[in-house]
């Protein structure tokens, strides 16, 4: 059986989906490295309400695909850009989505770690928004989670240099009750975060966010770095104090980053392993073994998928990690918070189904291909 896919230039090509799924089993805890799925929250479909709304999540439907995630061995990163933090999914729903998904991991024995951002603020002071900071901190320390400092809109635009976010992330990280991950959010993943650290010199920014984790190496336990340049995270890393973790963010080098060189490698909080979940936990099981070969085989191949759903405008990634979701049976429809399924165009999402069918993705790809005839007959392509 063909399926017919629309190329960019609105041309139609026959695809011949995969007869079976990659077979993947869960396995014994990760022993190398400590890996995060940054995990995307299910819209209610029925839910009355406009993109401009208060978010409707399926919490069901959202708290089983956690489940999934955690049956493979992966710690779920919580509440993150992933969850459409700031792109449909406001602090009052961010806050419930932590709590939730923090009991549900103490009921299964999860790992889990959760955004706190200032995101309940549109605009302030520094001071105002270091208050926002720790409202947000009490949240996920009182859920029993590992705190995610992640990048502020309200601080970037409120701050007029360095100084201030070292003020600002020297309190929190004074008051944090346990070791937390420091987030660095470069703006392809949010314009709104351009000049982060005080400055749009990355190296320069490198510089402050170096000092801000020297000055307090006993509360940070890693940094997540999301710059997508390969190079400078492999720089960073090598500069952190011992026992400070690095967290890649880079979806377009990760199989790399994790795997590392002689002089150490990267843990992996990534939101491309949302979709990639199972394929994901096997690779990193067979570096468990010391087969760096066989991890690059199991991981290399995904990387122009990832690099597809990421492309610019990167921000836009969560379409097709949702839709990666629907194809796959986590959820049974296309929907997203705030509209957001409108994001990207009929020929991205079919070439995302083509890439992933082709790695073997889709636990029934039947029903992945039944779901894409489905979206391809609503605009228009007959099959």
């Amino acid at each position: 059986m063909t399926i017919r896919l629309p190329d960019a230039q609105g041309a139609l090509r026959a695809y011949e989906p995969r007869a079976e799924p990659l077979a993947v089993t869960a396995g014994t805890p990760f022993t190398s490295r400590t890996v995060f799925s940054a995990a995307h929250v299910v819209a209610d479909p029925f839910a009355d309400t406009t993109p401009d709304g208060p978010a409707a999540v399926d919490w069901e439907a959202t708290l089983a695909f956690r489940r999934h995630l955690w049956s493979h061995g992966l710690g779920v990163a919580e509440a993150m850009d992933t969850a459409q933090r700031g792109m449909g999914l406001d602090w009052a729903g961010a806050a419930e989505l932590i709590r939730r998904s923090a009991a549900e991991a103490r009921s299964v024995g999860g790992r889990i770690a959760c955004g706190v951002g200032t995101d309940q603020l549109a605009a302030g002071t520094p001071a105002e928004v270091r208050v926002a900071y720790e409202e947000q901190l009490a949240v996920v320390e009182e859920s029993g989670a590992q705190a995610i400092l992640m990048a502020s809109r309200a601080l970037c635009a409120a701050a007029s240099g360095p100084d201030e976010y070292l003020e600002v992330y020297g309190h929190l990280l004074r008051q944090a009750a346990e070791p937390v991950v420091l987030h660095w959010l470069g703006p392809m993943f949010d314009p709104a975060l351009e000049g982060y650290w005080g400055t749009s010199d990355l190296d320069a920014a490198t510089e402050v966010f170096l000092e801000v984790i020297a000055a307090h190496p006993d509360k940070v336990d890693g940094i997540k770095v999301s710059l997508l340049d390969a190079g400078r995270e492999v720089a960073l890393r090598r500069r952190l104090p011992d026992g400070v973790r690095c967290y890649t963010g880079d979806d377009f080098h990760y199989p790399e980053l994790i795997a590392g060189d002689v002089q150490g490698f990267s843990h992996a909080l990534l939101g491309i392993f949302d979709p990639l979940g199972p394929l994901a936990a096997q690779a990193v099981r067979v570096l468990d073994t010391g087969d760096v070969t066989g991890f690059r085989a199991l991981l290399d191949p995904t990387v122009e998928l990832s690099r597809h759903l990421f492309r610019a405008p990167t921000r836009f990634y969560k379409t097709g990690v949702v839709f990666l979701a629907w194809l796959a049976g986590h959820q049974t429809h296309f929907t997203m918070v705030g509209g957001l399924q409108s994001a990207r165009s009929l020929p991205h999402l079919a070439r995302a189904y083509e890439l992933a069918d082709g790695l073997g993705l889709f636990p029934d790809p039947k029903l992945a291909e039944e779901r894409m005839k489905t979206l391809l007959s609503l605009h228009g392509v007959d099959q």
